[in-house]
This record gives structure tokens, sequence and C-alpha cells, in this order.
């Protein structure tokens, strides 16, 4: 195991020597951030949680934000640009993309099948 040797304030060094043995552990956590903030997740759960109707389904996009981010991250794609975490976010993207076209898909169809005979 490697030694680092690092300076912090005062409050901060009394707050790690609580952390004891797990302060390795906690450096490990917080280093490992999702591919996708997660104010992007809030932002589809928080949809979905609305009890949207299936028009609003239908229309909903991501934010403005989240498509400028997906329109950089596939140019520096196509540029063969990526960095890994780069590509762990674009693949998280693509996900979250199926994922809401399942949804409309099976809203559209649950609804089709219901006003049929």
């Amino acid at each position: 195991m490697a030694t680092i040797t690092i300076e912090v304030p005062d409050e901060l060094k009394d707050q790690l020597d609580r952390m004891g043995d797990r302060l390795p552990e906690l450096l490990s956590l917080s280093l490992k951030q999702p591919a996708v903030p997660a104010q992007i997740y809030r932002y589809i759960l928080n949809f979905i949680a609305s009890e949207p109707t299936k028009e609003q389904i239908a229309a909903f996009c991501p934010t403005p934000e989240m498509t400028d981010r997906l329109q950089t991250l596939l140019a520096r794609s196509k540029a063969g640009e990526l960095t890994s975490s780069e590509q762990q976010e674009l693949d998280e993207y693509e996900r979250i993309e199926h994922l809401m076209i399942m949804l409309k898909t099976s809203h559209l169809y649950h609804h089709t099948s219901q006003s049929e005979p």
C-alpha cells in the first residue's frame, strides 16, 4: 500500500482522524462518481412520479443542458477524443434514452390496447 502525505485544514484533519481505518474506503468511494450527474436521474424520476398524461409522456424530452452535454459527447466521440469516463457517460445517456423509449412505447401500447373492444 502506498503512503500519501497531504496538507489539510485543522477542521478537516479532525474529521479525518475520526474516520480511522475507513479513510481509504471513503476516498475510493468519493472518486467513483456516477457516469451521469444525479440531477438527471432526479429529473426523470420526478417526471415519472408526477403521473404524466400520455401526451406529456410523448412530449417528454431532455433538458437543454442534457442536450448540450450529449451533443458535446457525440462530437468528441465522432472525433475520437472521448476519455473513458466520457464514454461511460455517453453509454449511460444511451441507456436512459432506451429507457425513455421503452416508457413511451409501453405507455402508448397500454393506452391503445385498452381502447380496443
